[in-house]
């Protein structure tokens, strides 16, 4: 098993094949979070447009989360049976589909392509780990900084740009949300080289991976990882659907407010590179989490408590931490396993479990806003979410590999 990783390593390790690979990688992960920031900033334009209630406009961010937790248990599977490359590839052409549905202007086609969106980044968030694992054994830190960086890159620009789309130009929320059918497309092509290079999973310790596989439920390790994924995911996508309309409501502009989120964004970047090269050389990741979460507390305590003068180190306080809990959340699954196979399977239940915990946010910060017509209630939900993440954290981030 460890002969067949380290010789693809190795064959991967230098020559144009190499920097096809991380080309590719970094333009699939571009595309996973791109076509869901990009709706946050523009919620009410969407909203307003279709008559639409707050509690259905939040769930437009938890119908892709539930997506994520439906399909991810069975992408490892199909990954054995198909392959990575040829797997990931349906999936980019499964997003592009999806994006171009969600902007045509109805209801009905904006649930429909938001849900085949979540299906198609479910192979991409569920894969992309255990594909570094295999073709970058030795230097798993660094390629899972590249990818994570690559994807709030790309998240950075999408809620930073949707709102003068739709104020400056002629295309509406529509073209706000269609342009990413573009970078799909893109990522799509710079993937095809990958497709004669079909690796078999099935020589590559798929026996080893099923029992694991059914190990994982009664891991406290793998349990732990799986709470600490939902919980930062949970802050992550409820943030981004509901913290612009947050700052609205305190009288900044649709467009501030937008980029205050794309200030989140930009803080995360450093974070998101530096954390899984780092962490990856410590004994243990426990102290990291700690930061991580008193960052979160720093950050939506200063929203609620602190006032809008200092609402950009609120929004850098967040970004620090919700980059550096990504990057955790992503190196756990290769931290707590030996293969590839084995990160593939955790990846697959801490998103699949963890996702279907995260759905519940935006849908229940929505409600709540109705409910009490304030931010109040989802602010302290955002304060005990962190706590508990810290907990979880606290477990995962000991030095232990799953089933031991």
């Amino acid at each position: 098993m460890l002969l067949i990783e380290e010789n693809r390593s190795k064959k991967l390790s230098f020559g144009k094949q190499t920097w096809l690979l991380i080309i590719g990688i970094i333009f699939i992960a571009s595309t996973l979070r791109s076509p869901l920031t990009s709706v946050g900033p523009i919620i009410a334009p969407i909203r307003d447009g279709l008559g639409m209630s707050n509690v259905l406009a939040g769930f437009l961010t938890t119908i892709p989360l539930l997506a994520f937790a439906l399909i991810s248990p069975f992408v490892p599977k199909l990954s054995r049976r198909f392959g990575m490359e040829i797997t990931l590839f349906c999936s980019l052409c499964l997003l592009t589909a999806g994006i171009v549905i969600r902007s045509v202007g109805s209801i009905t086609f904006l649930v429909i392509g938001t849900f085949l969106i979540g299906v198609a980044i479910a192979f991409g968030n569920v894969l992309l780990p255990g594909l570094l694992k295999l073709s970058f054994p030795l230097h798993i830190g660094l390629m899972t900084g590249i990818y994570s960086i690559s994807m709030n890159i790309s998240a950075t620009l999408a809620s930073g740009i949707s709102v003068p789309i739709v104020e400056k130009t002629t295309f509406g929320w529509q073209g706000a949300l269609g342009v990413w059918a573009m970078l799909a497309a893109v990522a799509l092509l710079l993937w095809l080289p990958q497709l004669k290079n079909k690796v078999s999973t099935e020589s590559a310790g798929q026996t080893v991976a099923k029992g694991k596989a059914n190990s994982l439920l009664r891991s406290p390790i793998a349990w732990a990882v799986t709470f600490f994924m939902g919980l930062q995911s949970m802050l992550f996508y409820s943030t981004s659907a509901w913290l612009p309309e947050m700052l609205i409501s305190t009288g900044m502009t649709a467009e501030k407010a937008g980029w205050m989120f794309s200030l989140l964004q930009l803080a995360q970047l450093p974070m998101t590179f530096i954390i899984p090269v780092v962490i990856g050389r410590l004994k243990n990741q426990r102290g990291v989490v700690v930061g991580v979460a008193a960052l979160y507390l720093i950050g939506y305590g200063g929203i609620l408590f602190g006032g809008s003068a200092l609402i950009p180190l609120w929004m850098i306080a967040i970004g620090i931490a919700g980059g550096a809990a990504f990057g955790i959340a992503m190196m756990f699954f290769t931290l707590r396993t030996e293969t590839h196979t084995e990160a593939a399977n955790l990846s697959g239940m801490a998103q699949s479990f963890g996702y279907l915990l995260a759905a519940i946010g935006p849908v229940l910060f929505g409600f709540l806003h109705d409910a009490t017509s304030s931010w109040t209630s989802p602010m302290i939900i955002f304060l005990a979410v962190s706590l508990v993440l810290l907990a979880s954290g606290w477990i995962a981030g000991q030095n232990k590999k799953i089933g031991f």
